[in-house]
């Protein structure tokens, strides 16, 4: 039962053709051999943050990037166990059934994950804290039962007024007390830190996997139960490790101490006789048939009247992971609104918040409901017990120690069946939070079959074998249900070759690049690039990490990989010089930089990374014209190497490329009609041309 279900979809098999003064695509790269193809996670080496460039010796670790001082308890570098094999509902269910059998599916979902904590490439510690908690709980009952013994001894001794026993017997007490705290001290330290590390240890699995291949991309683009991801991985995922552990010791605290509690209470009360007129009945252990009885009851009412816990729960908790999205989005976007106005925003928020409190008003009324059956257990569970062996203490048959014994077991016997009246809300808690962040797991699950099964259409990565930078061959991009966005295409392009895809918008453009950048995995064909190059894309808005402008320049790598001078530097060709005394400044420069400002940044970073591929997508679209001819300019002079795949709608863009390729809207999918070489324009814009170029040297326009 997969939340991210991939359907496969045939290619349309038609060929480009040229248009006005093409060239035929460039079809020379032939497919790579079975051993040439390498994963799709291989090619082109990415820059990451904790890849220095080659000519530099490896820098000190900025504070960031420093390792914690306690490392994590999960098993790192571990390899992952595959994904669960996909369940889908039966063809006769109804589609009531068919979510029924889900929500079933999710619990053992949660566990399949959830139960490595314990396993072989789980934390190390996991089974020597459970063994420890699950002995301090059987101890912890004995000095329970040690205190019950008390009670009978002591109340017997001032029945008896036996000074000597009550003075000694209250000096046992206390160490029975310390005891028994110092036991209980120790068992919330084990669990809280089994909670703790697992929560680590699954938190860091889920992220890792939500991280992978660009997953939290991809979630965006198919269908399924994952919406707001970051509330699953936070709140939800806290509570669904938090409380097992909280119910697995309650529930084995609660039977044993039933367990020993019953024995007791069968022994000191024996049976009742009730006459009933001229004859007479026994019950044999009364005080136990009454604890079962009772418990019986209220465990009963609690099923009954909170029934609908689960379902309020599981919406209170996706109502409030909503707003919080909702709030963040105005936090992200706040110039645009601030600008145009918070009126609808404000009446969003309002909506969102009012669904919020009618959920919890509806909650409300479950623990209403819950409520009377808890208090009134907790009032008359004192009492019973004492009712019950009023008659036998007052016939001399029960020593008010055993009654005080008695009415001890009573409670503590009322208490663990009782269990499931306390812990009810919390358990529909714990279950709606397991089923979130079992549907999230399920929808990364769906990803991963789709990665690693031949039977989804899915987008080949390789290795070019002529000496090109990039081939497309025969590549066709489709959505995950198997509708066509680009149809098969076949391209080659050339080291230093500046290509400009162009065509009207909704054509797949940012698709394609997206393809080619690995982030859209539907489709067919093959994306090959040359080996051991570098791909570094810049999109239409470039991503702003926190803290200093240091860090932001240096993006995705760490910020002292560069000296202070080689950021100012690389700041000030892109016309961002008048921050150069901001650089350590620590500042939210998402909100403090304009759209133009954050454009230029992205070029300092390509500047900086010197990567052999850039992709730029609509990457100047927040500049002028002057200003995107100067930074055309400044990143053909300062990588004169680099290879250019761009998408734009602005023609100017054209006099900075060597190549067009154009897509077209068609049935089916846009094909690309042309792929043409651009010659230099005439005017200003060709002496500009020239002096850019030269004579036509390194794939420029003049031939």
């Amino acid at each position: 039962m997969s939340e991210a279900k991939l359907k496969p979809r045939s290619a349309d098999g038609a060929q480009p053709r040229g248009a006005g003064k093409s060239r035929p695509a460039k079809t020379g790269a032939a497919k790579a051999p079975p051993g040439k193809t390498r994963p799709e996670k291989s090619p082109p080496e990415s820059l990451h943050p904790e890849r220095p460039r080659e000519e530099k010796s490896q820098p000190k670790q900025s504070p960031e990037h420093e390792e914690p001082a306690e490392a994590t308890p999960e098993a790192v570098g571990e390899p992952a166990p595959p994904p669960p094999e996909s369940v889908e509902p039966g063809p006769k269910l109804t589609p009531e059934e068919a979510e029924q059998a889900r929500r079933k599916y999710l619990f053992r979902r949660f566990w399949i994950s959830g139960r490595g904590y314990w396993g072989r490439n789980g934390d190390k510690l996991a089974w020597p804290f459970t063994i420890g908690l699950l002995v301090l709980i059987c101890v912890n009952v004995g000095f329970q039962y040690g205190i019950n013994v008390w009670n009978r001894a002591f109340f017997d001794a001032i029945e008896q007024r036996n000074v000597h026993t009550v003075y000694m017997l209250s000096a046992v007490f206390v160490p029975l007390v310390a005891g028994s705290a110092s036991l209980v001290v120790v068992q919330v330290y084990l669990r809280m830190t089994i909670q703790r590390r697992w929560r680590s240890w699954l938190t860091t699995s889920v992220i890792a996997r939500w991280l992978a291949s660009g997953r939290y991309y991809q979630l965006n683009l198919v269908a399924g139960d994952h919406s707001n991801p970051e509330a699953r991985l936070t709140e939800d995922l806290r509570i669904a490790t938090e409380s097992p552990v909280d119910f697995i010791s309650g529930v084995l605290n609660a039977f044993l101490a039933a367990s020993t509690f019953i024995v007791v209470l069968w022994t000191i009360g024996g049976a009742l006789t009730l006459p009933l007129g001229r004859e007479s009945i026994t019950i044999p252990g009364f005080l136990v048939v009454t604890a079962v009885i009772y418990a019986a009851i209220t465990s009963t009412s609690m099923v009954v009247i909170g029934r609908h816990f689960v379902q309020l729960s599981e919406r209170k908790n996706q109502a409030e992971a909503e707003f919080r999205y909702t709030l963040t989005r105005v936090r992200e976007n706040g110039e645009s609104i601030a600008l145009l106005g918070e009126a609808e925003e404000r009446s969003g928020i309002d909506r969102n918040f009012g669904h919020v409190l009618r959920q919890w008003a509806l909650l409300t009324g479950q623990h209403m409901r819950t409520a009377i059956v808890s208090q009134g257990s907790m009032l008359f569970a004192p009492v019973v017990p004492v009712l019950l062996c009023a008659p036998k203490f007052l016939e001399g048959s029960m020593s008010l120690g055993q009654v005080m014994q008695a009415a001890s077991a009573f409670a503590i016997v009322q208490g663990a069946f009782g269990w499931l009246v306390d812990n009810y809300p919390r358990l529909a808690d714990w279950n709606a939070s397991a089923r979130r962040v079992a549907s999230l797991m399920m929808s990364l699950d769906g990803l991963e079959r789709a990665e690693e099964s031949e039977s989804f259409g899915r987008i080949r990565r390789g290795e070019t074998q002529n000496g090109a930078m990039l081939s497309l061959d025969d590549l066709s991009v489709t959505l995950n249900d198997g509708t066509g966005v680009v149809k098969e295409t076949k391209v080659e392009i050339n080291p230093g070759e500046r290509v400009l895809v162009a065509g009207e918008s909704g054509t797949g453009k940012s698709t394609l690049v997206r393809a080619v950048a690995g982030l859209w995995p539907w489709g067919g064909g093959s994306v090959n690039f040359h080996a051991g190059k570098r791909l570094f894309m810049l999109p239409q808005r470039p991503y702003i990490p926190t803290g200093t402008l240091r860090r932001a320049v240096a993006y995705p790598a760490a910020a002292d990989n560069w000296t202070v001078d080689e950021i100012d530097a690389a700041l000030d060709k892109v016309g961002l010089g008048y921050l150069r005394d901001r650089i350590e400044e620590e500042a939210p420069w998402d909100q403090t930089l304009s759209g133009g400002e954050k454009q230029r940044l992205a070029f300092a970073r390509l500047l900086l990374h010197e990567p052999d591929i850039v992709v730029l997508d609509e990457a100047t679209s927040a500049l002028d014209e002057k200003s995107q001819d100067k930074m055309m300019q400044t990143v053909i002079q300062a990588l004169p190497k680099v290879t250019v795949i761009s998408v734009a709608h602005r023609a100017e863009l054209e006099a900075f490329h060597s190549r067009k390729i154009t897509l077209e809207r068609r049935e089916g999918g846009a094909k690309l009609v042309s792929d043409v070489e651009l010659a230099p324009r005439r005017g200003k814009r060709n002496v500009f041309a020239r002096a850019l170029w030269g004579s036509g040297a390194r794939g420029g326009p003049a031939r």
